[in-house]
């Protein structure tokens, strides 16, 4: 099946992968949140990408190794240094002053980024709806900002944080798609993973102190963070990205947050500000008006041609 014919099909289980998506990454701002107390951010983002890169091997015996062209291979940098390196540290530094609901509902902004990129990087366009999405999320994330009390220097920091982290998310998106058209997705993914890792590598030493120091319950968490919102999560992730356009696919993560407030509301008693859950309620809007399309219109009916007349045949 050519990738533009995957690209138009999406099955069945093209939405589970979604949803495991969803529900894995949903529970990284959970335990990044229990977890990060133990280890510093760059410690914990090396942790949770050597546990990943160890389970997502064995998926490459799955598929014939395809040695990546000099392009696809500065596309797979990109892709692992900013989504999987940058943006696992960011998020670390953001949940140590902001709740796991607000940061999830800052992040989330990544789905408009994507539209946005895919347009301008990858021919998807650029429609009306798309820009106006993007305006009334960004009044959101503003919102957000002040409700968590933007002008105090700790959650201020934060949101900027989150806001870099949904940069890096929406940049490795993009670097990501175009070498899935050729690259096995287990094989991007453990590549990208490693080359996250190699990235964190400066936080060798910080990490092996965390791990000296760090509680059960902190070891649990970061090979969960390894493990499922990771190997799982990027793994069902890519294997959708395969086959359906990225801005349509990025907007899907929209339902993170939700999910994610509940669960915070649930395991830390953690609720975001009211402001916040305003903002995040119009960023969530602004994403949803970014997938709104203009119906194109009807062609007008053009009327039946009149057969011609046998020639030599008189009217009456």
């Amino acid at each position: 099946m050519s990738t533009a014919q995957r690209t138009k099909t999406v099955t069945p289980l093209v939405y589970i992968a979604i949803g495991v998506t969803i529900l894995a990454w949903a529970s990284a701002f959970i335990v990044v949140r229990s977890t990060a107390p133990h280890f510093t951010a760059g410690g914990l983002a090396l942790g949770r990408l050597i546990v990943g890169s160890i389970l997502l091997a064995p998926l490459l015996l799955r598929h014939k190794w395809i040695a990546p062209t000099r392009r696809e291979w500065l596309l797979l940098l990109g892709f692992g240094g900013l989504w999987f390196g940058g943006y696992s540290i960011l998020l670390n530094l953001a949940e140590q002053t902001l709740d796991a609901g607000t940061t999830a509902m800052i992040v989330n902004i990544g789905p408009i980024l994507i539209a946005l990129g895919a347009g301008i990087f990858l021919g998807e366009g650029l429609p009306r709806w798309l820009l106006i999405g993007t305006a009334v999320a960004f009044l959101g994330v503003v919102l957000i900002g002040v409700g968590t009390g933007g002008s105090v220097l700790g959650a201020g920091i934060g949101v900027f944080w989150a806001l870099l982290a949904a940069l890096t998310y929406a940049a490795g998106v993009l670097f990501q798609k175009p070498v899935l058209a050729r690259l096995p997705s287990a094989q991007v993914v453990w590549l990208g993973c490693v080359i996250g890792m190699v990235v964190c590598l400066p936080f060798a030493g910080e990490f092996i102190a965390g791990i000296q120091s760090a509680p059960v319950e902190g070891l649990i968490g970061m090979i969960w963070l390894g493990a499922i919102p990771t190997a799982l999560g990027y793994t069902t992730w890519s294997y959708a990205l395969s086959r359906m356009p990225a801005g349509q696919l990025g907007v899907s993560t929209y339902i993170v947050p939700p999910v994610t407030i509940v669960l915070s509301l649930i395991l830390f008693a953690e609720v975001p500000a009211l402001l916040a859950i305003v903002g995040g309620v119009i960023a969530l809007v602004g994403v949803a008006l970014s997938r709104r399309r203009v119906p194109s219109p009807e062609p007008a009916e053009v009327p039946a041609a009149r057969p011609p007349e046998p020639v030599g045949r008189s009217r009456k």
